[in-house]
């Protein structure tokens, strides 16, 4: 039987009143919870952006942009723990592609 992977690409932005030691948490929680369900690929913070338009009553945000491997299930946790984390002001997960890969038996 063959085991189920994808590549996916999220996206979260950090509220830019935080200090910068809070920012890295906040990368190093979410980088972390993805390194321990799947295999990190490259990591690219944007810094500090203007937001189209205002949330929260921020007009900038703090942008970090990961992409990774894992099971197609991860993904539904990893937007829990978005939503219920102060400080993410909004984030998405996009699924590139999936992959098949044989398991150890075929």
């Amino acid at each position: 039987m063959a085991k189920n992977i994808a590549r996916y690409e999220t996206v979260f932005i950090i509220n830019p009143s935080l200090p910068e030691e809070h920012v890295s948490a906040l990368r190093d929680k979410f980088t972390g919870l993805i390194g321990e369900n799947g295999a990190l690929g490259e990591i690219d913070e944007w810094g500090k952006k203007r937001l189209a338009y205002p949330i929260n009553d921020f007009n900038e945000g703090y942008y970090v942009l990961v992409n990774f491997e894992s099971a197609p299930t991860f993904p539904a946790e990893l937007d829990r723990v978005y939503k219920i984390t102060d400080g993410i002001m909004r984030s998405l997960i996009v699924c590139k592609d999936e992959i098949s890969v044989p398991s150890a038996k075929e």
